[in-house]
């Protein structure tokens, strides 16, 4: 079950999965395309095995929800949100801020927050309360007038009660590559979004990839991972246990053991195999396991290599200076920093956002952020003086371009 790796293959195997995966998501989306809600009913017929009675959940559904839902349970949802946005209104750029960069010419930078958004909240083999905070809050706080969100059937009371607290209005009982489609294409039921958020599994990941004309997406967000860079001062029982946490979340989810000291890697393989023995999913967790294993280094240098080349969902560094280590880390989704940074804080109740990129996509994305849900104008105010201050510059350059209405646009405010 715990085996040594090699990076490059651990890496390859990640993406070929997202590859296999188009094919079948393409078919979905045509379908969606050309069929609209119909094919929203039948899908899931297909898929999950329910026969829709509509496809909206109600304000009715959302208030019984509640009844069903743990009240201790719900405080708790209640105080992760509240940490959730005071960590994403940290973020929140100025709407508008302008400089005078000398006499004459002032600019600056005008943010706008997106119209409507769709969120992915998962289902199926659990719950995912968390994520349906993590979509929506900061596009709350960005001000995005509009949040919408799929999730499969049936629609979990305790997803309901998280999304009514993130203050989201629009939730319809569909998941999968179909959900997607929907958000991005506009159906009869489900009107057009500006972007998509959200993981999901492969089909899910595909389909947002596919549909980017139609909508923009965050970034590709399939099954979890987790790469743990650790010395010889690291607790294996620490170690085995964040590698449980993500193993239980998918079959396909995988974790990384980066250590310079061989030992802790067969006490992390040991207690690995005993932990799993004894796990709640284990099912699930043994066959995450195939997808996992430990690479030894010979230094911490060779180690920060590797984890940023593995550029992973979530980075758990463990060692006796985990700091600096940290100041040299390129690409990871999620930093978590020492032996007491349980990666499950960062899923509940630190307040950082657990919507990560994952198969190596956090060398060119960063996790969901307030950003995400805002576009941003450059502004330029230019008197007569600044026109002056710039005007030959413009001419010159133009005319070297061969642009010539481009110089007279200048040249006839000059006169």
């Amino acid at each position: 079950m715990w085996k040594a790796l090699d990076i490059d293959t651990w890496i390859a195997g990640r993406r070929s999965s997202l590859d296999a995966a188009k094919g079948s998501a393409s078919e979905i989306i045509g379908r969606v395309r050309a069929e609209g809600d119909a094919a929203l009913y039948d899908l899931t017929k297909k898929f999950d095995g329910i026969d829709l009675a509509e496809i909206a959940v109600t304000d009715e559904e959302r208030e019984e929800a509640y009844e069903q839902v743990d009240t201790q349970l719900v405080e708790s949802l209640i105080e992760a949100e509240a940490r959730i946005t005071e960590f994403h209104e940290m973020q929140r750029p100025e709407d508008l801020w302008l400089r005078e960069v000398e006499p004459g010419i002032i600019l600056g930078q005008k943010v706008s927050p997106l119209r409507r958004i769709g969120a992915y909240v998962p289902g199926g083999r659990a719950a995912y309360p968390s994520t349906a905070l993590m979509c929506t809050v900061p596009a709350r706080v960005a001000g995005v007038s509009e949040i919408c969100c799929c999730t499969p059937p049936p629609t979990n009371p305790i997803t309901l009660v998280a999304l009514d607290i993130a203050g989201v209005e629009e939730i319809y009982r569909v998941g999968g590559a179909q959900a997607i489609a929907a958000m991005a294409l506009g159906t009869e039921t489900i009107p057009k979004v500006e972007k998509i958020v959200g993981p999901g599994n492969v089909y899910v990941t595909a389909a947002k990839m596919l549909l980017r004309e139609e909508a923009e997406i965050d970034f590709p967000a399939g099954p979890s991972e987790i790469a743990i860079v650790a010395d010889g001062t690291a607790n294996p029982e620490f170690i085995a246990a964040d590698i449980l946490a993500q193993a239980e979340h998918d079959p396909r989810a995988a974790c990384v053991l980066i250590t310079t000291d061989a030992g802790v890697a067969k006490a992390v393989g040991h207690a690995v195999e005993r932990m799993a023995g004894a796990a709640e999913r284990k099912e699930i967790i043994a066959r995450a396991l195939e997808n996992s294993g430990f690479v030894v280094v010979s230094d911490l240098d060779e180690a920060i290599e590797a984890a940023s080349g593995i550029a992973p969902e979530h980075l758990s560094i463990q060692v006796a200076d985990p700091l600096a280590v940290l100041s040299r880390v390129r690409h990871a989704g999620s930093i978590f920093v020492g032996p007491y940074a349980a990666v499950a804080c960062g899923d509940y109740a630190s307040g950082t956002n657990h919507v990560l990129p994952t198969a190596g996509y956090a060398r060119q994305y960063s996790g969901l952020d307030v950003r995400h849900f805002c576009t941003t104008s450059s502004v330029q105010v230019i008197s007569r003086e600044g026109l002056e201050a710039i005007g030959d510059l413009v001419e010159t350059i133009a005319d070297a371009e061969g642009l010539a209405a481009h110089a007279e646009s200048v040249r006839i405010r000059r006169q």
